[in-house]
């Protein structure tokens, strides 16, 4: 059987040290929806890389540390 993975993240521990930022500042700021940020703090939907990327940059963190690849 096939092992299932998922991607998992540290956004809201990352908005919360970032001044308590909202979902919607950081969706503004990647130019998304509070709701895809949600969605993707939840884990219910992996962003692109372009989405990824830009989080990264907002927080000023490599990929690795706000994105991780893990198996269930």
């Amino acid at each position: 059987m096939a092992k299932k993975t998922r991607i998992t993240n540290s956004i809201r521990t990352l908005r919360f040290l970032a001044n308590e930022m909202t979902q919607q500042q950081l969706a503004d700021q990647v130019g998304v929806t509070r709701q895809t940020i949600l969605a993707v703090e939840n884990g219910k939907y992996s962003p692109s890389l372009e989405l990824a990327f830009a989080i990264a940059k907002v927080f000023d963190k490599p990929l690795e540390e706000i994105f991780s690849y893990e198996d269930e």
